[in-house]
């Protein structure tokens, strides 16, 4: 059997690393296509599907605003807990919301800044710790994605 020459057999490892690599880059397309379905937005770019549930370890003294869609839940390492929001109404009503809603529950509010279309603070009471923040949805009239970390306080 004749060997084949170095140009031949790096050509041949290209195309076969090419085959592999575009396999495995359409099956993670197909993959994260199957994953987005689930929490498909409307044309507008606001969620369309049902809010999940939100998770038994979310605190439950930890204000919400009324109509939050709960679009995703994360559990981490460390009992720490993401819940993941869209709530309607603006940027300032959700803003004004956390900075009065928070406090009156008995979460201090710390370490936070305001921008014109971002806004983000820590929080804590005797029992938890977290951080909330807040983006605006540049598809969504009135959109705003709120996010919370929470965790139990040390």
């Amino acid at each position: 059997m004749k060997p084949f020459p170095p140009a031949a057999a790096l050509a041949g490892c290209v195309l076969a690393l090419a085959a592999v690599t575009g396999c495995w880059a359409t099956s993670q397309r197909a993959g994260r296509a199957a994953e987005e379905a689930s929490a498909a937005p409307a044309p507008a770019g606001c969620p369309t599907a049902a809010s999940l549930p939100l998770p038994k370890e979310f605190p439950a003294d930890l204000p919400v605003p009324e109509g939050a869609v709960v679009t995703s839940v994360e559990h981490r390492t460390g009992d720490r807990l993401v819940v993941s929001t869209v709530v309607r109404g603006g940027f300032g009503s959700a803003l004004a919301f956390l900075q009065k809603q928070l406090p009156k529950a008995g979460y201090a509010l710390k370490e936070g800044e305001v921008e014109e279309d971002d806004a983000e603070s820590n929080f804590s009471s005797r029992t938890v710790e977290g951080r909330w923040t807040l983006r605006t949805m540049p598809d969504c009239a009135g959109g705003v994605y709120l996010t919370y970390l929470t965790s139990a306080a040390s």
